[in-house]
């Protein structure tokens, strides 16, 4: 066995009772470092000491890897101004914390036989949502659930300006105006 010292001199290829006494000589621990190679390589040291600092490794390289929550928002079709306000706004607040989010559209009853209604709803969060967030790709319609999700934008700003009621309100108003331009023609 090729022989490591205690402050990491090679100090000869030796039999494993020659690397024995040499060990317990010096009073720590003998430990296979390779045992696969030709000869084995085996190290004099505390063994005590190596756990103690695979463990210390091992919890400086959890506490670096960060863990994103999945938040989510969900909505409905007949939502009100104020409580598609107040939704939003827990949203974007989600989405500047860092945390990833899913917002949902659930599709109750009929709400079914109006997916376009539902489409122009849901298209409508991700563009008040793409400011502060990026979304995975286009909404989806899993059973009566379409959900799209984001990963907050590294650009996020800290203090958003908030969504007011009587903003989507107007909004409303002018998408409900422009659905009655195009029914009459």
């Amino acid at each position: 066995m090729r022989l490591v010292g205690v402050n990491g001199e090679q100090l000869d290829i030796v039999p494993l009772g020659r690397a024995r006494e040499l060990a317990e000589a010096a009073g720590l621990d003998l430990v296979v470092v390779s045992e696969k190679s030709d000869p084995p390589v085996v190290r004099i040291m505390d063994f005590g000491k190596l756990q103690y600092e695979q463990k210390k490794n091992l919890k400086a390289q959890r506490k670096n890897t960060a863990v994103q929550k999945l938040k989510e928002v969900k909505f409905h079709m007949n939502i009100g101004s104020n409580d598609y306000a107040y939704k939003l706004k827990h949203a974007i607040d989600f989405l500047q914390k860092g945390c990833r989010l899913k917002a949902t559209l659930v599709l109750r009853g009929r709400e079914m036989a109006h997916k376009d209604m539902a489409d122009e709803l849901i298209d409508r969060i991700v563009s008040e949502l793409s400011a502060y967030g990026e979304a995975d790709g286009k909404p989806k319609l899993l059973g009566r659930n379409i959900t799209v999700t984001f990963a907050p934008s590294k650009s996020t700003k800290k203090n958003p300006k908030p969504v007011r009621a009587d903003q989507v309100e107007e909004e409303e108003a002018e998408v409900s105006a422009d659905i009655e331009d195009a029914e009459e023609k």
